[in-house]
């Protein structure tokens, strides 16, 4: 069957190539799922990995399918499959999978303390691809509403886990409820952010570089939140205009927002970070301002990285929230659509489009009639 797929560690080694067709059999104990891929999304970390930049390949091959953001349809299950997972079924599976550690033991491996077992990134290849299996217990249900806009669910379970984990921080508060937030960048992972955010009730003001009226800005207005440009301005000169932030929430991978977020945050903040951020950018500090920013006003600063089952589940609900109080605006980041999987560097051309907030690759479109064997297997 078809696929994308890279060398890890090899810049410019995206090609499309024929890879063999999973079986239920690969999965221990019956809970072997077959999923056809409808449209799988792309990103910043997908380009990273064709740069050679990072990536690993499964054991045994020297190549590595991408694309860790799926939506696919059920067409075969193992014997042990809960029956939420039923042929027909939309799903998206989670990325990481259990190690070693004891963090991986008890389902946590989005804390793992080894080495990441990422789907499309680490280990395992990614569902770049026509079809794969994967065991039951990595697969989201999500209801047939969603399938124009499911293939968001993964981007959108990074925002949910940041905010979770600011929630589980904010419990030392009792009473803490955030009423302001700021958020960096304007890109996918910002956006959804504020989605989420707004669902909530929650004040929120967005920075990014580019000067509005554009489309991000025009979405984040959609919701009700201010949209600043970051260019003449920075979140203490926000804050000093408008009142302090009781959450700042990073997804912009510019590094010096990290501090100017300390001097930023209420007393009792939380600043989140989900960016990662590269290259050799060195700043001055006031190391002493910076630190007393944080002691004194008893702020915290947390770092997140990829999500649990939990946080995908909360993103369908939050998903299906934002189709009823915001009918549209999530199939308005769907914005770069590539056909198929025969062009590789259609994939990478994407990623540089113009003014695109989500690429995706549509792998086969949902009413396809044409679906191959779908059934119940025994094992």
């Amino acid at each position: 069957m078809k696929a994308i797929a890279v060398r890890p560690g090899v810049p410019a080694s995206i090609h499309a190539r024929t890879v063999p067709r999973p079986s239920i059999s690969e999965v221990p104990d019956g809970r072997g799922v077959r999923v056809e891929v409808l449209r799988v999304g792309i990103d910043g970390t997908d380009r990273e990995i064709s740069d050679g930049l990072f990536g690993t390949a499964p054991p045994g091959d020297d190549y590595l399918v991408i694309g860790h953001e799926s939506l696919g349809r059920v067409v075969e299950v193992g014997p042990r499959v809960p029956r939420d997972l039923a042929v027909g079924t939309l799903v998206v599976a989670t990325v990481r999978r259990p190690g070693g550690s004891a963090y991986d033991r008890l389902g946590m491996q989005d804390f793992t303390t080894d080495a990441p077992i990422e789907r499309g990134i680490n280990g395992r290849h990614g569902f770049l691809s026509e079809q794969f299996v994967e065991d039951a217990s990595f697969l989201v249900p999500l209801p047939t509403g969603l399938s124009g806009i499911g293939v968001l669910l993964e981007p959108m379970s990074i925002a949910e886990k940041g905010l979770s984990q600011a929630d589980e921080i904010q419990r030392r508060l009792r009473i803490w409820r955030p009423a302001r937030a700021a958020v960096f960048g304007a890109g996918t992972i910002g956006l959804l952010v504020t989605l989420v955010l707004r669902l909530r009730g929650v004040d929120v003001t967005v920075l990014s570089r580019r000067r509005p009226p554009y489309r991000n800005s025009v979405l984040v207005e959609a919701l009700g939140g201010t949209y600043v440009s970051s260019e003449g301005t920075d979140l203490a000169a926000v804050a000093k205009d408008h009142g302090s932030f009781d959450l700042v929430f990073e997804a912009s991978g510019f590094s010096p927002f990290v501090f100017q977020a300390a001097g930023a945050l209420a007393p009792n903040g939380v600043l989140v970070l989900s960016g990662v951020t590269g290259g050799s950018r060195t700043i001055e500090i006031d190391a002493n301002a910076f630190n007393q920013a944080l002691v004194l006003g008893n702020r915290v600063i947390v770092g997140t990285v990829n999500a649990s089952r939990e946080d995908f589940v909360r993103g369908v609900t939050d998903m299906l929230r934002a189709e009823a109080f915001h009918a549209g605006w999530l199939g308005q980041l769907l914005t770069t659509p590539v056909a198929g999987l025969d062009d590789a560097q259609a994939v990478l051309a994407a990623l540089e489009a113009p003014d695109s907030i989500k690429a995706y690759v549509e792998v086969r479109p949902d009413d396809d009639p044409d679906r191959g064997a779908s059934h119940r297997g025994s094992q």
